[in-house]
């Protein structure tokens, strides 16, 4: 019969309860015993979650206390030498994702480098490796945590990351050799592999889901030799185990030519974002035993649903293979979706019973199980989910007649500024007069207990608007003047109004609604509340000119105001998914347009709008990138050509690869890009080397996600290596992100730190 399948579940629990345990045992409040056991309780209640609610596949092993790769990576002993001399295996952990500074005991080492995972906003850590990585079985958590839910009466399918994409998704250490292929390290990593599989066989486990996302990717053709030598040899090893291949995020392409052919017992297909696949998949395993997982359910979006075509689509699935063969299953995993609709008791009704979340989304999987298997037993179910649906449909809540009017008025001029950068750039300078090595900071400043406090406060209506307003005034009075102290060039007002750099522009725009706890993990413990995009988008009034222009009139040093780019603005939501998300992005980028405007009329001199997303919307697929690019490239464009030649405009990016996209980070034709270069060891900056960017640029100075301070020497040390490849006339200094997570001490330090090596480099500029 037809199975129920889950591929993951959130971590952080319905009200962060992860992330609150986490912070706690960072911060020194609770021991190392509260954080364990602490864990497994969350990680029994989530269990019995899908178990109650009636899936039969459920996963293990995909809990971690900070990144799932990372996790890996720490089971498989791949462990950089720098953190050798931690003694505790549970900060040496947490210091690969956050680096570690204890004076004391003489450890001072940064992170790992993050990335994005795909294209979505979760962040994993990078794993380095060289011909001295030596591979063994350090931990043996897949195993522990299948035992823990066996014990509790729950038979789990543990979830690992492929060797494949292990090797394929880290990068070669700073000290690798060159030439050096860590792919070539595959045959010493799969006795490992082996090693762990034979323990989970032993334990009783049946199943094993094996996560091969980098089959969306496009792979060269050396990788069928890859994942085949990896599964002949880790199946063999384990025969009494049943194995379960899963790519997601998109289709399999040409991948799929091999990937059928392995020796696995279940293949998943991403049939929401690839639902070609389908019909694909099916006909390349007609005449084989293997089952197929179809994803049919969003694990990347919260709408609710469409029930009535998931059921057909599952039932070509079955008449094509037989419904002994066949798993309905999310897209990928629920991780990139909140907890439960259950708490949210704010939101409007009409449009909350639009959304599923994780848990209602395990509910809609079974409901289409037992709509094939038990005919007429959610009938009533499913004709409220068709009700629901039409509802959405024809709402006049969606459709914005005047929005839609302002699309269709778009010319090509609003892609252009008035001049060239270099006529832009004299006139700026002689407006700005910045010196040589200009400081700024990309933006936010600690976001405090008291900040925090605040907001809080206001928001349950517990202080007046005008008391808010005035203790956010004092805040920026008090950001102000530390930056003129530490002596930075390009002042910002902090940010101390937002909760979020996308939240609160969501707040202030018409086609946004908010949740009270759709709260989504970004990476570590740092948690994310996407807003959501249900109807057109419009800007009703000015949402910064008040704020920049009362931090401008504090100082005589030149004002940024801060804005959040139209693609990011998308990203980093949740979509409507009844439109082109190139029209989404065009109507946010009029409102931008419009705050931009009113920004430079009101004498704001330099308008950052950040862009840290645009990489990650790129299609996996480089056949499918050039059409995104386009429309990614004139939505920043629409948004910031409406200003005269004076006004510099600035963005920031984070977590690129930006030889994948250089052509249209040029394209973008901002006056001043930062970006975050701190971890990547100088590699983002062979990309605008090799293709000659000529705009200014700021490569991030310091590493702002771990709460280390890195002295001044090695800061010098680091922007001696950047001036190598960035013209001095060019160069700006900053941080590599803004400062929101950080405390004041740190950020402090590390600020003075920076402000005097770019006063050294003035002395003694590089040509």
């Amino acid at each position: 019969m037809v199975s129920s399948s889950n591929l993951g579940f959130p971590r952080m629990s319905a009200n962060r309860e992860l992330k609150k345990l986490v912070e706690a045992y960072w911060a020194g409040k609770v021991d190392h015993q509260a954080l364990v056991d602490g864990a497994k309780e969350l990680r029994a209640l989530h269990w019995k979650i899908q178990k109650d609610a009636g899936i039969e596949f459920i996963p293990s092993n995909d809990y971690s206390l900070y990144d799932h790769v990372l996790d890996h990576l720490f089971v498989f002993g791949a462990i950089p030498s720098r953190y050798a001399n931690i003694p505790s295996s549970t900060d040496k952990y947490f210091a690969m994702g956050r680096g570690l500074q204890r004076p004391a005991e003489g450890i001072d080492v940064p992170a790992m480098e993050m990335k994005k995972w795909f294209d979505t906003n979760y962040h994993y850590i990078v794993g380095e490796f060289s011909p001295a990585t030596k591979f063994h079985l350090q931990d043996t958590k897949p195993v522990d945590q299948y035992l823990e839910a066996k014990a509790l009466g729950i038979q789990t399918r543990p979830v690992i990351l492929g060797p494949v994409s292990f090797l394929a998704l880290g990068k070669e250490s700073s000290d690798a050799p060159a030439g050096f292929d860590r792919m070539s390290l595959l045959d010493s990593l799969l006795p490992v592999y082996v090693e762990l599989l034979t323990k989970l066989q032993a334990a009783g486990a049946e199943w094993v889901q094996v996560d091969e996302p980098i089959l969306a990717l496009d792979r060269p053709a050396e990788y069928k030799a890859y994942f085949a030598k990896a599964y002949t040899t880790i199946t063999a090893a384990a025969p009494q185990l049943k194995f379960f291949l899963a790519s997601y995020f998109g289709r399999y392409s040409s991948n799929l030519d091999f990937v059928a052919d392995l020796p696995i017992h279940a293949i998943h297909i991403d049939a929401v974002r690839a639902p070609g696949d389908v019909d694909i998949v099916v006909s390349r395993v007609q005449g084989k035993t293997l089952k197929v997982s179809v994803g049919v359910v969003n694990g990347r979006n919260i709408w609710k649903n469409n029930l009535a075509q998931s059921i057909e689509t599952v039932k070509r699935v079955i008449a094509a293979v037989g419904s002994d063969r066949v798993i309905v299953a999310p897209s990928c995993s629920l991780l990139h979706t909140p907890h439960s609709l259950a708490s949210e008791k704010k939101m409007d009704a009409q449009i909350k019973n639009w959304m599923a979340f994780s848990v209602e989304k395990l509910h809609e999987i079974v409901t289409i199980v037992k709509a094939i298997t038990a005919p007429g037993s959610v009938d009533a179910i499913l004709a409220e989910n068709a009700h629901a649906h039409e509802l959405r449909k024809t709402s006049p809540l969606i459709h914005n007649p005047e929005v839609q009017a302002e699309l269709k008025a778009i010319v090509p001029e609003n892609f252009r500024r008035q001049s060239k950068f270099e006529v832009r750039a004299q006139k700026q300078q002689q407006k700005l007069n910045l010196p040589l090595y200009p400081t700024t900071t990309v933006g936010s400043f600690p976001q405090t207990k008291e900040v925090r406090v605040a907001r809080q406060k206001f928001k349950k209506g517990e202080t007046t608007l005008a008391q808010y307003n005035e203790f956010i005034n004092s805040e920026i009075q008090k950001a102000v003047k530390f930056q003129e102290e530490v002596g930075l060039d390009m002042l910002v007002h902090g940010e101390f109004e937002r909760n979020d750099m996308v939240e609160y522009f969501g707040e202030n725009l018409k086609g946004y609604v908010f949740s009270e706890y759709g709260w989504v993990q970004s990476y570590g413990s740092r948690c994310v509340k996407p807003p959501i995009i249900f109807g057109d988008v419009s800007r009703p009034y000015a949402m910064t000119v008040e704020t920049s222009v009362y931090a401008q009139s504090l100082t005589k040093l030149p004002m940024k105001g801060m804005l959040t780019g139209p693609v990011t603005m998308l990203q980093w939501s949740f979509v409507r998914d009844d439109q082109p998300r190139s029209e989404t992005t065009y109507q946010i980028a009029l409102a931008l347009r419009k705050e931009v405007s009113d920004l430079a009329k009101a004498g704001i001199p330099a308008i950052q709008i950040d862009e840290p997303a645009i990489r990650e919307g790129l299609p996996l697929l480089k056949e499918d990138q050039d059409a995104y690019l386009d429309w990614a490239v004139k939505s920043f464009l629409l948004a910031t050509t409406d200003v005269p030649d004076e006004t510099q405009i600035h963005t920031h990016m984070c977590y690129s690869d930006f030889n994948d996209i250089f052509p249209a980070i040029q394209a973008l034709d901002a006056d001043c890009i930062t970006i975050e270069n701190s971890k990547s060891d100088l590699k983002l900056l062979r990309a605008f080397e090799k293709y000659g960017y000529t705009n200014g640029i700021g490569p991030g100075l310091y590493d702002i996600h771990s709460p280390r301070v890195p002295p001044a020497d090695e800061m010098k040390s680091r922007l001696n290596a950047i001036n190598k490849y960035i013209k001095t006339n060019l160069l700006w200094v900053n941080p590599d992100c803004g400062l929101k997570t950080r405390g004041w001490t740190e950020t402090e330090a590390a600020l003075r730190n920076m402000c005097e090596v770019a006063k050294q480099a003035r002395s003694a500029p590089i040509a």
